[in-house]
C-alpha cells in the first residue's frame, strides 16, 4: 500500500469538512459540495473558506485556513492549481487528516504540472496528511450525507444508501456510474474518484472499502494501474474478507490505452496479463457498465456458490433456450434433472418439459400451484445452487402477480442458501416487492445468466485452498549482457530447470566428439549471444545422423551465421541429443511494466503462433498453480494422452514452470524475458527438457 498507511476511515466519515474556495453559487465547483451536504442532512460541521465573504450559503465563512475555528477532519480544495501547494501546506500544518483536491493542471497536463503535483505531495507528507487527487471529483458517502464532490450527476437523483461501493479512477465516469447505479436502484455505501492518485491510490481506496463495515461489494472502474503492489494487496484482502470485486478495466485497445494514459497519466498494462492477475486475485472483470452493475447488484445477495450450476424454470420454451445458450457461452453448467424428478413433474403435468430448463408451460395460469410445486422440485431434487425463473409479463399482471409471488416466496424461504433470480416485466413497485422477498430481478435472461455465473467465480475464489509456496531457487550472478543459448541453459540449470544432453563446441572436431558421446541423431545449432532466433537464419540443423554430417554441418552453420549477421559474435555450435516422443510446449517469462515478471505456458510449435493457446500468471508461484495453468489451456488433452498417445510428464512440466517463475523473481529487474521453446514434455515419468533457451537481460550499467 501507500508509504503512509494512516487509516483513511476519517476521509470516508468526516466529522468536520472545510471547503477552501467555497462559493455562494450552488452551481460552481466550490459551491456544490456545500449545497449537497446541506440538502442531504450531513450532520458534521461545514467550514467554508472564502476571504471575500462573511457567509457562504448561510454559513459563517472564514478568510483563511489559519482563521478556521477548529482543525477539520477533511478539507476540500477548490482553488487554482498555482495556489494549491500553499493551501495544502497550511492544512497539513494544522493537522488535517486528509484533503480532497478538485483542482486540475497537475501531472495530467505535462511536466510543469507534474512538478507542481510533486511539491504538493511533499507538503502534505511532511505532516502525514493524505491527499485524494488532484484532478479528482472527490468522494460521496450517501449513508452520512457527506458529499466531498461537485458531481452534477446527482441532480438526476441522489444516490440512496446501500452496500455497494463504486471506486473510479475517472471522475466523469465515476459520476456516470453513480447515476447509472442510482437509476438501477442500487444502494451505495460510497463513491470515490481517485483522479491523479498523487498519494491515495486505487489500491488504497479498495482497501478502505474492504475495511468498511457498511460495504459488501466493490465495483471498480480502472484505466490503468499506477501502483500494482497496493492494488494486489487490496484485492487479496477483499478475497479473504469475502467481499466481491467486479472491475471494468478499460484501455485494452491501442487507442483506448493511449487515451487512458493521457487522461490519468497511468499505465494501461498488457490486457492478457491484467486478465490473469484479476482472475488470480478473485476479481471478476466486466465487459460493460451494464454488466458491472448487474454483477454488483446480484452480489449484494451474498450467496456465492463455489460449485455453481443453473436450474431454470420457465413459462416459455424459447426463453429456456436463450438461458441455456447464455450459460454455455459463459461456461455455467445446466445439468439435467434427475430421472425420478423428471418423472414426478411429468406426472403433475404430462406435457411439461422437465429436463432443465423446466418448462411449466402456460398451463400454470390455470393452476398457479404448479409454479410452487415445479420450483420446489427443481430446487430440492435438482439440487441446483442457482435458480433462474422466467415469468416475463405474467409476473406483473395483477391477476397473476400476488399468487405467483406467494408461491415463489414459499420456495425461496425453504432454501435460503440458494441464489434465486427472476426475469420479469412488471411495475417498479412490483419489482421492489419481488426484490424485498429476496429475489434479484432482471428483464433480460442473458444478463441474468452472466451475473449468476460471476457469483460462482466469486465462490470458487473465496473457497480456494491456500496456495503452495513458490520454490526457493539458486540464481548465479547474471552475465553483463544477454547470454548465448548454452550460457542461458547453464544459468537455468542452477535453478533446477533441465535441458537435454548437449555440448557447446568451438571446433568441428569437438562437435564430432560430442555427437559420438551423446549418440545419433543429434541437433546442431549455431551458438551466439547475438543470434537469439536461430531458425530465422537457418541456424538449426535437425536429424544429423553421422560424423561426416556433423563436420559439414558445423561449417554450414558458421557460414550461414556469417552471411546473415556478419557482426555477430560466434562461439561455435551447440550439439544436442534429438529427443523424440515428446509434446512440444513453450514456457516463458515477460516482465510486465505494471506487475513485474509474468509466466506464460502453452503448447509449442504452430500452436503458440497460430492458436495463441497460452495462459499467464504473476510470478512466483508453486507447483499447484503451475498444474492449474497447464490443465487450463484448450490443448491440455494433448498432454493428457489424447488419441492413444501416452500422457506427458505434466508433473515435471509443473516443476519446471514453478521453478522458472521463482527464477524470474530472484533474478531481479535486469531480467526482461525468458523463452523456452520448445520444451519437450516426455512421456509420463521421463521428465521435461528445455530444447532451446533465450534469456534477455538489460545490459549491466557501468560504474
Amino acid at each position: 500500500m501507500n508509504a503512509f498507511p494512516r487509516s483513511l476511515d476519517r476521509l470516508l466519515h468526516p466529522r468536520s469538512v472545510a471547503v477552501i474556495g467555497a462559493s455562494d453559487d450552488v452551481t460552481r465547483i466550490g459551491g456544490r459540495p456545500i449545497a449537497y451536504m446541506r440538502s442531504q442532512g450531513f450532520t458534521g460541521r461545514i467550514l467554508p473558506v472564502n476571504p471575500g465573504r462573511a457567509t457562504v450559503q448561510g454559513l459563517p465563512a472564514y478568510a483563511s485556513v489559519a482563521a478556521l475555528p477548529e482543525t477539520p477532519d477533511v478539507a476540500i480544495v477548490a482553488v487554482a492549481a498555482r495556489s494549491v501547494v500553499e493551501v495544502v501546506s497550511q492544512l497539513a500544518e494544522r493537522g488535517t487528516t486528509a484533503a480532497i483536491v478538485f483542482s486540475a493542471g497537475f501531472a495530467e497536463s505535462g511536466d510543469d504540472g507534474a512538478a507542481l503535483q510533486h511539491a504538493m505531495v511533499l507538503a502534505a507528507r511532511r505532516h502525514g496528511m493524505r491527499l485524494l487527487g488532484p484532478n479528482s471529483l472527490g468522494i460521496v458517502n450517501p449513508r452520512t450525507g457527506f458529499f466531498g464532490s461537485f458531481l452534477s450527476s446527482v441532480e438526476l437523483g441522489m444516490p440512496r444508501p446501500g452496500r455497494v461501493a463504486i471506486v473510479s479512477q475517472s471522475g466523469a465516469y465515476g459520476g456516470h456510474l453513480l447515476a447509472a447505479a442510482t437509476a438501477a436502484g442500487i444502494g451505495l455505501s460510497a463513491c470515490v474518484m481517485t483522479g491523479n492518485e498523487s498519494d491515495i491510490t486505487l489500491g488504497d481506496v479498495v482497501r478502505m472499502m474492504v475495511e468498511d463495515a457498511d460495504t459488501d461489494v466493490i465495483a471498480l472502474y480502472s484505466e490503468g494501474v499506477r501502483e500494482a503492489g497496493g492494488l494486489v494487496t487490496a484485492l487479496e484482502a477483499a478475497r479473504v474478507a469475502r467481499k466481491p470485486v467486479v472491475i471494468m478495466k478499460v484501455g485494452k485497445s491501442a487507442v483506448g490505452g493511449a487515451a487512458a494514459q493521457s487522461h490519468t497519466a497511468s499505465i494501461a498494462g498488457n490486457d492478457a496479463v491484467i486478465d490473469a492477475v484479476l482472475a488470480e486475485l478473485g476479481a471478476v472483470r466486466a465487459a460493460s457498465t451494464e454488466q458491472m452493475l448487474d454483477i454488483a447488484r446480484l452480489a449484494t445477495r451474498r450467496i456465492y456458490p463455489a460449485d455453481n450450476a443453473l436450474g431454470v424454470i420457465t413459462v416459455s420454451g424459447g426463453a429456456g433456450v436463450i438461458a441455456s445458450d447464455a450459460a454455455e457461452d459463459v461456461g455455467l453448467p445446466v445439468p439435467q434433472m434427475p430421472d425420478a424428478a423428471q418423472a414426478a413433474l411429468k406426472a403433475l403435468l404430462p406435457f411439461a418439459s422437465p429436463r432443465n430448463p423446466v418448462d411449466v408451460t402456460a398451463q400454470f395460469l390455470n393452476d398457479l400451484s404448479l409454479v410452487g410445486r415445479f420450483t420446489e422440485t427443481l430446487v430440492a431434487e435438482g439440487g441446483y445452487p442457482s435458480i433462474l425463473g422466467f415469468f416475463t409479463y405474467t409476473a406483473g399482471a395483477p391477476s397473476v402477480a400476488p399468487r405467483l409471488r406467494a408461491e415463489l416466496s414459499r420456495v425461496r424461504e425453504r432454501h435460503p442458501d440458494r441464489l434465486f433470480v427472476l426475469c420479469v416485466q412488471a411495475s417498479a413497485g412490483q419489482i421492489r416487492g419481488y426484490e424485498d422477498d429476496g429475489f434479484c430481478v432482471f428483464e433480460d435472461p442473458t444478463r441474468a445468466v452472466v451475473a449468476i455465473e460471476a457469483m460462482g467465480r466469486f465462490g470458487r475464489s473465496f473457497a480456494a485452498a491456500p496456495r503452495q509456496p513458490a520454490p526457493v531457487v539458486d540464481v548465479p550472478a547474471l552475465p553483463a549482457a544477454t547470454p548465448s543459448e548454452a550460457e542461458a541453459k547453464r544459468l537455468l540449470a542452477v535453478a533446477g530447470i533441465a535441458s537435454g544432453p548437449e555440448h557447446a563446441c568451438a571446433t568441428a572436431d569437438a562437435a564430432v566428439a560430442a555427437a559420438r558421446e551423446i549418440g545419433f541423431p543429434v541437433v546442431l545449432k549455431v551458438l551466439s549471444p547475438d543470434i537469439l532466433h536461430k531458425s530465422e537464419i537457418g541456424g538449426v540443423l535437425l536429424d544429423v545422423k553421422d560424423e561426416a554430417s556433423v563436420r559439414s554441418g558445423f561449417g554450414t552453420l558458421l557460414e550461414r551465421a556469417g552471411n546473415a549477421m556478419p557482426q555477430a559474435r560466434i562461439e561455435g555450435v551447440l550439439v544436442a541429443r534429438q529427443l523424440s516422443g515428446a509434446v512440444e510446449c513453450i514456457l516463458g517469462i515477460h516482465r510486465d511494466p505494471v506487475f513485474g515478471p509474468v509466466a506464460m505456458f502453452g503448447l509449442g510449435g504452430i500452436f503458440v503462433e497460430v492458436m495463441k493457446d497460452v495462459v499467464f500468471h504473476r510470478c512466483p508461484f508453486g507447483e499447484d498453480v503451475a498444474l492449474r495453468m497447464i490443465r487450463s489451456i484448450k490443448g491440455a488433452p494433448l498432454l493428457q494422452g489424447a488419441r492413444g498417445r501416452p500422457p506427458a510428464d505434466i508433473a515435471a512440466l509443473a516443476r519446471m514452470l514453478s521453478r522458472l517463475s521463482a527464477f524470474a523473481v530472484a533474478a531481479g529487474p535486469r531480467l526482461q524475458s525468458i523463452d523456452l521453446n520448445p520444451v519437450f514434455a516426455m512421456p509420463e515419468g521421463q521428465g521435461a527438457y528445455a530444447a532451446d533457451a533465450v534469456i534477455e537481460l538489460l545490459a549491466e550499467e557501468k560504474p
